[in-house]
């Protein structure tokens, strides 16, 4: 008996230290999360119901967007919470998994993937439609934080540093961009770039990979008709209002006529069949245009928020892989918030990302969720208990 208590003993200790070491989530960003996805709801309500009244799609019913929204905020929300419970180092161990899935979902998406406004984005896995690319996004992310982190010495180095991932990134971003979505792409190149400066990469490197980058872009953007238009037309919609610029012109009328405080809940006209996708890629027009400015920047406040408080858990986090991934998540989350927020205000050119907790959308929901889990797991290490 004696022996059999001493052979426990060790695991008994392991789990009073790991007791210790796992602390209390950061409420804050818990608490705006939930309010962010609660104000998603009703937005998402408020500017589709009149749509898919009319959308045979929608089978005429009013609440379709927003008994879809609601199930995966069902699905995501208490994942979240399952994962802020776990030790994010078993996200690390799995780091390979990720980067697989990642892969073998956008080659999926290619070969079976729904034909959609000329490109194929979407995958139906048993009735479920998912976007591979929202997916990838943070599979590369938790494969780079996890090699950066088990490589700190070598980081500075191109052949053990930054050229494996930028094979990792080569691999992701140019399935992406096969899809076509060129705009999803450029973002993912984006955070590997940032990435890659956090990880301890040469700067020299960086600097020239970072021209490279632009040249690369601007060469894809004009390389096809399409692109094009929408390169030049964010800048002066007037010049077609009909056709590439209405969309954009349409948020400017949403916004402003909002004015300071809005128009009140549900009194939108934008969303009465005048502006397309006002559910997903521009509820934040529709968003301006019921509460007005003042609206708009407690939102932009709110995300403003996550991103800070992410970045405090980054800086303050005791393990490198932690770090690396606090800060990914936090950068990702505020990049994708700034350029859904920049295209709805004609900042940028448009494209089809949307804005985090608020617009329609099953795998957004679902993987920023699940990210923001992660961030609140590596924020119970800043807590530890005593």
């Amino acid at each position: 008996m004696a022996e059999q208590r001493t052979k426990k003993e060790p695991l008994l200790k392991r789990i009073r230290d790991a007791r210790l070491v796992r602390g209390k989530m950061d409420f804050s960003i818990l608490l705006v999360i939930s309010a962010l996805c609660a104000f998603g709801l009703v937005m998402i309500f408020s500017a589709s119901y009149y749509y898919a009244q009319h959308y045979s799609g929608a089978n005429n019913d009013s609440f379709y967007y927003l008994k879809r929204q609601l199930i995966y905020l069902l699905l995501g929300y208490p994942l979240m919470l399952l994962i802020s419970m776990i030790d994010y180092h078993i996200v690390e161990r799995l780091r390979s998994v990720f980067l697989a899935i990642s892969l073998i979902l956008l080659v999926a998406v290619l070969l079976w993937g729904q034909d959609l406004n000329g490109g194929k984005r979407w995958l139906n896995i048993a009735g479920i439609s998912i976007q591979p690319s929202e997916l990838a996004k943070f599979g590369l992310m938790i494969f780079m934080c996890s090699y950066m982190s088990r490589h700190k010495n070598e980081m500075n180095t191109f052949r053990f540093g930054m050229l494996p991932m930028l094979i990792a990134i080569g691999a992701i971003a140019g399935l992406v961009m096969l899809q076509p979505n060129m705009s999803m792409a450029v973002i993912i190149g984006f955070i590997g770039v940032v990435l890659l400066y956090l990880g301890g990469c040469d700067l020299k490197q960086l600097i020239i990979l970072g021209i490279l980058a632009v040249v690369a872009v601007f060469v894809l953007a004009f390389a096809q008709p399409y692109r094009v238009a929408r390169m030049t037309s964010f800048s002066n919609p007037e010049s077609d209002p009909l056709g590439s610029g209405y969309q954009l012109l349409q948020s400017y009328y949403a916004i402003g006529s909002g004015g300071f405080f809005g128009k009140g809940i549900n009194n939108s006209y934008q969303k009465l069949l005048y502006m397309t996708y006002g559910e997903s890629d521009f509820i934040f027009a529709i968003l301006c245009e019921e509460f007005g400015f003042i609206g708009g920047l407690i939102v932009i406040l709110m995300y403003g928020w996550i991103v800070f408080r992410g970045i405090v858990i980054a800086m303050r986090c005791r393990n490198r892989f932690g770090s690396l991934l606090a800060a990914g998540i936090s950068i990702v989350f505020g990049f994708q918030v700034f350029v859904n927020i920049g295209v709805v205000t004609g900042l940028l050119p448009t494209t089809g990302q949307s804005l985090p907790f608020i617009s329609a959308g099953g795998t957004s929901l679902i993987v920023f969720l699940s990210a923001m889990g992660l961030l609140l797991s590596i924020s119970r290490d800043l807590n530890p208990r005593r």
